[in-house]
């Protein structure tokens, strides 16, 4: 019974959270302490600053620590809290995943279909836009960034687009030269 409880909450959990895994967290809070009280807030505390830590997006990290604290909390068995720990994360992923293999029906049945293709042609400059935002906003000189970053980021740039030079092989000079460089 607990397995479809977990898989329930984090399939839920992961059908209405938007934005990535820090948006992720308060739902996964509220459920796992306040609804269902699996664990107390210390726990969920932990198990976020360990998710941090772990490589991975975090919003799957914590569905991961959560499923198998839950369990092992329980009294269950490695094995059994293993199992937790796949049902969490199995839930949390799902929706994505169903949602990223309807796009790509979509996509298949449209992207051909001259309204499609010019939504598709609108939405590329925003992104680069969005992308361009981002990069601006953290371009502070808490973060290092310089004149220095500018011309190398410039010089990839021209690698790519100009050269055709692969993405592997500018991002390893790139941190060649910004280890040589800092």
């Amino acid at each position: 019974m607990i397995y479809l409880e977990l898989f329930l909450t984090f399939f839920l959990i992961g059908m209405f959270t938007i934005g990535g895994g820090y948006s992720m967290l308060p739902l996964i809070q509220n459920e796992v302490v306040a609804v269902h009280g699996w664990i107390d807030e210390t726990t969920f505390t932990d198990i976020v600053a360990i998710s941090q830590m772990t490589p991975g997006p975090i919003g799957i990290n914590s569905a991961t620590y959560v499923g198998y604290e839950v369990l092992s909390k329980s009294g269950a068995s490695e094995f059994m809290s293993v199992l937790g720990s796949f049902t969490a994360t199995f839930a949390v992923v799902l929706p994505s995943f169903i949602i990223v293999l309807l796009l790509c029906k979509v996509y298949e049945a449209w992207k051909n279909h001259p309204i499609f293709r010019g939504v598709m042609s609108g939405l590329k400059p925003a992104v680069i836009g969005l992308i361009g935002t981002a990069a601006v906003s953290l371009a502070t000189p808490e973060n290092f960034i310089d004149w220095k970053s500018f011309v190398i980021c410039g010089v990839a740039f021209i690698a790519l687009y100009f050269k055709k030079i692969g993405p592997l092989a500018i991002i390893a000079v790139g941190a060649i030269v910004g280890l040589l460089v800092y």
